[in-house]
């Protein structure tokens, strides 16, 4: 059978419907190329191609044309020869600045897993790797402990010492005064001296009075001073009377020291001979006005163990003193004060100063120095 010949009109309708049938194909593939591409650099996002120079696109026309793009290979397992594998996999990128790219996105990017950049995570740790710097190496510990400690306190510790031990004077006469009384004029002192270290000195203490041109009555005592307690001496020593009347020997022991709330203590017990007893208490009380006005309370008991008519005195409670004192230290060393004193005797002493028509009771006003060296 000959095969159908056809005829000019038939030749023609073929033509025209191949070229609509060309015309129609090209703008559905112009369509769909670009969205393949799309989506095969949706992870690149913000790449921008001009700020890298030397990549190698000579697959772009291929991919204009709509030819897929190849299958990346499957990453490489973590293995020591990594870096190797990630430089083969960049191969086509040798030339590209990664400082450019900046806003690219690699985290989706087959194939680009291992590229080293300066804002990826690689480089961080990288970074932060070779930064840190290494731990240091402790050093190694002693031996023999016990034998680390004595050879510490071998050391000299020159310069270290609390200088406790180190021995030093000061004299303080805390009252030195003229006092008026009943029209009748005379003087007082009261006064301290020690020498020696914070744990242990020598101390001198000696008071009395004077009036109508001699001594009424004074005392002297010479003591061991001890440190006991925390701001407490413990003392023992010896004490000699003199004045009106025969003068007497004790023997001495007692405490000394700061209370709290800043009162200054002295509580002292004597022992004479032929069973005479005794014992003093003295409590003082600085109160700062200001750094230089100070006002000082003091007060002053004497008891007698039984009664020494030779020297007017009577047993139990015998006198007792409150003096108020204000001065101002011009020095720490040297401050004048005025003040005034009350005395008042009691029992047989009292008794005593009746048979002499004395008062029991008298009131003093005092001026006088306080200097410390």
């Amino acid at each position: 059978m000959s095969a159908p010949t056809m005829t000019p009109r038939g030749t023609r309708l073929v033509s025209l419907w191949m070229l609509c049938a060309s015309v129609l194909t090209v703008p559905a593939f112009a369509q769909t190329a670009p969205a393949s591409s799309a989506s095969s650099m949706g992870d690149m996002s913000g790449m921008t191609m001009d700020a890298m120079p030397g990549m190698d696109m000579t697959h772009e026309k291929h991919d204009r044309h709509g030819a897929p793009p190849a299958k990346p290979a499957a990453p490489a397992r973590a293995t020591s020869a990594q870096p190797a594998a990630a430089s083969s996999s960049t191969g086509d990128m040798s030339g590209m600045d990664m400082g450019a790219m900046s806003g690219m996105d690699t985290g989706g990017t087959p194939g680009m897993s291992g590229m080293k950049t300066s804002h990826g995570q690689h480089g961080a740790a990288a970074a932060s790797s070779s930064s840190t710097p290494a731990a240091p190496a402790l050093p190694p510990g002693p031996a023999d402990p016990a034998a680390y400690l004595a050879r510490l306190e071998a050391m000299p510790m020159t310069g270290m010492d609390m200088a406790d031990d180190q021995r030093f004077g000061k004299v303080l006469i805390n009252q030195l005064e003229w006092t008026h009384a009943d029209g009748v004029s005379g003087q007082a002192w009261d006064a301290y001296a020690g020498y020696g270290s914070d744990s242990d000195k020598l101390v001198i203490r000696t008071e009395g009075d004077r009036a109508g041109g001699r001594v009424e009555a004074a005392s002297v005592e010479v003591l061991w001073s001890h440190a006991c307690a925390t701001f407490w001496d413990s003392v023992a020593g010896v004490r000699h009377d003199f004045g009106i009347g025969p003068g007497r020997d004790w023997a001495a022991f007692g405490v000394q020291g700061l209370a709290p709330y800043g009162f200054n203590l002295e509580a002292t017990g004597y022992v004479g001979a032929g069973g005479r007893t005794a014992a003093r208490f003295k409590a003082e009380y600085e109160l700062l006005i200001t750094q230089r006005l100070i006002l000082q309370p003091e007060l002053e008991t004497n008891l007698y163990g039984r009664s020494d008519p030779a020297r007017r005195l009577g047993p139990g409670l015998s006198d007792a003193s409150l003096g108020l004192r204000l001065r101002y230290e011009i020095r720490r060393e040297f401050a004048p004060y005025v003040g005034v004193v009350w005395q008042r005797v009691f029992g047989g002493t009292a008794g005593f100063r009746r048979a002499e028509s004395k008062s029991v009771f008298d009131r003093q006003i005092v001026a006088g120095v306080r200097v410390g060296f």
